[in-house]
């Protein structure tokens, strides 16, 4: 709009299209003022180049997280969006129904007639969208499924629905807080049993196992479930060993794993277990003993692939100033069937918005049904945790800051 014709505006007209252009202080600005700096927006805007986009108002400022940063975030969610929509046929509806009738409603998996919920069972190992998209628009079809009822969890607890409402909440963390840039994606089987193999860290919350799933179904040609294995602690909490289950996550014994690999599934381990959880900052990205190498006798028993995996960014988002034996000793009093020895103490209750970096290392294979003695599991688990080490130095060495 022209000078005169702003002027020629009330002063709450000019008020209103301050609102829309975002001028900052207008509420204080007489009406000279909102002609001014309307103006100027305008100009702003007329002279911004067409690849430059306006800053969301709206949006929480993070220190250490920068325009550039949120716009390579939205770019990456929507390669993954385009992505996951090549593998649902949104044209066509699955023609599964209900005992009393009840149509699924759900779009169909390209080149089959059913939806991947009721589908050929795939759906426990490969994380397809219901709908074709994730995000809350697509929450209210999956309540209805919910609510339903109408499909099996697998053995371990797996809950599809769950699972891709879980996996867009995370997306948040995984995009917009941690950004999180995966390396080597290409080494994780697009079909098939393996054992990723992790460093270990966090201090407060397994950040590094939901974040290695991410990295699977998000950057996977084939986006695939990661069946991560924890301690007890994680299968005892109330609300918490739950939702840890529905979203495909397991307890941590060789039963299971076994007969997870047995299915083809992923499975992801942290052998450091609680002694790498609980590590102290002076101690970040050392990567400790593997345990006993129990996890290379799984993998050689079930004729599955290792994959070393090296996680920088789990470790520094809760720094850990000390760690306490008192404090362990007390929580052993409420939970004396865990094995916690030191229980790490961090002073920043939010995680630090730390740059992640996960690089998946080539596989190491194993001779079906070989039976390792403990000096073979020893020497395995000895050149996995060398890689992972080698490769977080190479990254730790490259990056210039941790955020």
């Amino acid at each position: 709009m022209s000078r005169a014709e702003l002027e020629s505006l009330r002063k709450a007209e000019l008020l209103e299209l301050a609102r829309e252009a975002s001028v900052r202080g207008r509420s204080t600005m007489t009406k000279a003022e909102l002609v001014e700096a309307l103006l100027d927006e305008e100009s702003e805007t007329e002279h911004r180049p067409p690849d430059e986009a306006p800053e969301d108002p709206t949006h929480f400022s993070i220190p250490g997280i920068s325009a550039d940063d949120r716009a390579e975030a939205r770019a990456r969610r929507a390669s993954l969006e385009a992505r996951l929509a090549s593998f649902v046929d949104t044209t066509q509806h699955c023609t599964w129904q209900s005992i009393e009738g009840h149509p699924c409603g759900l779009p169909v998996v390209t080149g089959s007639s059913r939806c991947s919920l009721h589908g050929d069972g795939s759906i426990a190992d490969r994380a397809i969208p219901l709908t074709g998209t994730l995000g809350f628009s697509s929450w209210p079809a999956l309540w209805r499924q919910l609510a339903l009822a109408t499909y099996d969890i697998d053995p371990f607890g797996l809950d599809p629905v769950v699972a891709e409402m879980v996996w867009h909440v995370l997306n948040g963390l995984y995009y917009d807080y941690f950004r999180v840039e995966v390396e080597g994606i290409e080494n994780v089987p697009t079909e098939g049993g393996a054992v990723l193999v992790a460093n270990h860290g966090g201090a407060l919350l397994p950040y590094d196992g939901a974040m290695l799933s991410l990295a699977v179904m998000n950057e996977s040609s084939v986006p695939r479930r990661v069946r991560v294995m924890a301690t007890e602690i994680f299968n005892m909490l109330p609300a918490a060993s739950h939702l840890y289950r529905k979203v495909g996550a397991t307890y941590a014994a060789r039963e299971d794993a076994r007969e997870i690999l047995r299915r083809g599934h992923l499975l992801g381990v942290f052998p450091e277990g609680e002694r790498g959880f609980m590590k102290p900052v002076w101690e970040a990205y050392r990567v400790g003993r593997l345990g006993r190498g129990g996890f290379a006798q799984v993998a050689s028993e079930m004729g599955v692939p290792l994959v070393p995996v090296a996680i920088v960014g789990s470790e520094e988002v809760h720094p850990a100033v000390m760690v306490s034996k008192r404090l362990a000793r007390l929580f052993r009093m409420f939970f004396p069937e865990q094995r916690v020895q030191e229980i790490a103490i961090s002073l920043n209750p939010l995680p630090l918005p730390i740059k992640w970096h996960i690089r998946f290392l080539p596989p190491l294979d194993s001779a079906p049904g070989t039976e390792l003695d403990a000096l073979d599991q020893l020497e395995r688990s000895e050149d996995v945790r060398r890689q992972i080490q080698e490769a977080l130095d190479d990254i730790l060495a490259s990056r210039r800051t941790a955020f």
